[in-house]
């Protein structure tokens, strides 16, 4: 099965005109014309036929997730995981220096019972 045979048999299942593909493959960045496009339908004996190769089929499948799924969302950037990282390490800090004094608080009075 050819590249050509992949694209029109997505292009019937999922029922999508010229417009709509050359709209997908515009999400990707790839600009193509329907002429170009009308093309690649073509049968193989048209003297006008064009074989499509591989990097409009990716592209063309790459834009149709896009198109069907959406956009990804934006991650997060990497600064913003490590300012969360460091403050989570001075909330763990203070933590730990509360328990120290609350212990300190504690001991001191044992002692001052003690006497």
């Amino acid at each position: 099965m050819t590249n050509n045979d992949v694209l029109k048999k997505l292009r019937v299942a999922l029922k999508l005109r010229d417009d709509d593909i050359v709209k997908i493959l515009e999400l990707v960045d790839f600009r193509i014309s329907k002429s170009e496009l009308g093309a690649f339908f073509r049968k193989e004996d048209h003297p006008k036929y064009m074989e499509c190769g591989d990097q409009i089929l990716r592209n063309f499948l790459n834009g149709l997730v896009i198109h069907l799924r959406g956009p990804l969302p934006k991650k997060i950037a990497p600064k913003d995981n490590e300012n969360a990282k460091t403050s989570d390490k001075k909330n763990e800090a203070k933590k730990t220096s509360s328990r120290k004094s609350d212990s300190n608080k504690t001991s001191s009075k044992k002692k001052a019972s003690n006497n």
